[in-house]
């Protein structure tokens, strides 16, 4: 087995002991939870819950190009929201990245708590 860390500049460097991403035999991506800090400023984009989604979207968006792959790669998403009631906002957003067709598996779970205070957080998996 080959590992490979994942790094970008224009994602949020990681604010505890984890990467970005992890590449593994150069063909599955594995990224951690990216949640709406701003890559540049690292402050977070809280506006309202569909501007913090969006933010979420770029970061991972910015972690799949930096391993080579994009949106359509992923094969497995992991959305945790600290409000179920936000969830037709992220999930309109979440869904403008994808092609409906070919979208990833999923699950969204409701915790009570996420790193930094934050509304939601956003995993994924990819395959090249």
């Amino acid at each position: 087995m080959t590992k490979r860390i994942i790094t970008t500049k224009d994602a949020p460097v990681p604010i505890g002991p984890y990467n970005q991403a992890v590449l593994v035999n150069e063909n599955t991506l594995y990224t951690s939870g990216q949640i709406a800090l701003d890559p540049i400023t690292m402050e977070l984009v809280l506006d309202d819950i569909k501007i913090e989604t969006k933010q979420v979207m770029d970061n991972m968006k910015a972690v799949l190009l930096a391993a080579d792959m994009t949106f359509e790669n992923v094969i497995k998403a992991s959305i945790f929201i600290s409000d179920m009631t936000n969830f037709s906002q992220i999930n309109e957003v979440y869904g403008s990245y994808f092609n409906e067709a070919t979208a990833p598996a999923r699950e969204t779970v409701e915790v009570a708590c996420l790193p930094k205070n934050v509304n939601v957080e956003i995993s994924m998996t990819a395959i090249k």
